[in-house]
């Protein structure tokens, strides 16, 4: 009798479980990884607890939205519901933080005078005079505030006729980044300079418009939290800032503030009695320094112009300056009546 005996049987057709289960904790990890981060920055950020290097790094918080939407994709695909979850929740914060500032708020019936207020940066007075003259006169600017403001500077503005479309003026100019500027088509009274503890001046005048109230107005520029030495005069020169008076005179504060709506500083500032004026007409967002000189780092909106709440801001505009790193704002705002 014939006994066939299979002595090399087929091998089973279910593939080996050990990839599959190294892969599964890799992608967990991974998601983790992605997420952890953004949900620390954003604890710093909440909790007004930027310190160090942070500093710097809260600048760019809006960015955040836009990665954290990779780990919660990943997180879903891979059904890593935890760390799906906690994306979904810092996505949350992030709109909460960021959206308000694309979106406009409602204004003060304010129905005096209009003002417009530019500030520019002019990167110790490397920024093209032509362009900032032609920007004054296209945009019948009332009031500039320049910081970085230079001898050279004042002497171009001059010849180009700065003078004749802002014949009032309190400046303080320096070589180097220490110099600071206010021109004014209205008179201007009770004028000075101020030096903040960082090294910057910051110019000042009382803006008296026609058939209007009379406006505190300071060219604003706090040391800049550039190296770790520097972050204990940015954080001084912010709380030296002007505060608002609610119940007094009419303020506002147009400079290069190195400082964005997510440093602590900067609200605790505003949180006296200012608006910024991006910020109330959906324009928050707008960057202001690159630099945009092919470096690779997204611009952050450090420039402001912050106003009585009692003032009605009707547009605000940025603008490219040649020579400059900054960008100009324009806020056309609307004065209460006297």
């Amino acid at each position: 009798m014939d006994v066939d005996v299979d002595l090399d049987p087929e091998p089973s057709a279910e593939p080996p479980a050990a990839p599959t289960r190294t892969r599964r904790p890799l992608l967990t990890g991974l998601c983790w990884l992605l997420v952890l981060p953004v949900l620390a920055l954003l604890a710093v950020r909440v909790a007004g607890l930027e310190r160090g290097p942070l500093v710097q790094l809260v600048a760019f918080t809006p960015y955040l939205l836009a990665w954290v939407l990779l780990p919660l994709g990943l997180a879903l695909a891979a059904r890593r519901w935890w760390p799906a979850g906690a994306a979904a929740v810092a996505v949350l914060v992030l709109v909460a933080l960021v959206a308000p500032r694309a979106l406009p708020d409602g204004q003060p019936s304010a129905d005096g005078t209009s003002l417009r207020v530019l500030t520019a940066n002019l990167l110790a007075g490397a920024a093209e005079p032509e362009a900032l003259v032609a920007l004054v006169r296209t945009e019948r600017v009332d009031v500039l505030a320049a910081q970085e403001f230079t001898p050279a500077a004042e002497a171009a503005l001059d010849r180009l006729g700065l003078a004749g479309l802002l014949p009032y003026r309190q400046v303080n100019p320096e070589v180097g980044t220490t110099g600071s500027a206010l021109y004014s088509r209205h008179p201007l009274r009770e004028t000075g300079t101020r030096r903040n503890g960082g090294g910057f001046s910051q110019a000042y005048a009382t803006v008296q418009p026609p058939d209007g109230p009379a406006v505190l107005l300071e060219s604003a520029h706090p040391m800049a939290p550039a190296t770790l030495s520097w972050l204990a005069a940015w954080r001084a020169d912010l709380r030296a800032q002007p505060p608002a008076t609610p119940d007094g005179p009419l303020r506002i504060l147009a400079g290069d503030f190195n400082a964005t709506l997510d440093h602590a500083p900067l609200r605790d500032l505003l949180d006296t009695g200012y608006a910024d004026a991006a910020d109330s007409v959906g324009a928050g967002l707008t960057g202001t320094w690159g630099p945009y000189d092919g470096d690779p780092i997204p611009p952050v909106t450090i420039d402001h112009v912050l106003v009585d709440r009692r003032i009605a801001v009707d547009r605000v505009a940025v603008f490219r300056l040649p020579g400059s790193d900054h960008r100009p704002v324009l806020a056309e705002l609307t004065l209460p009546a006297r």
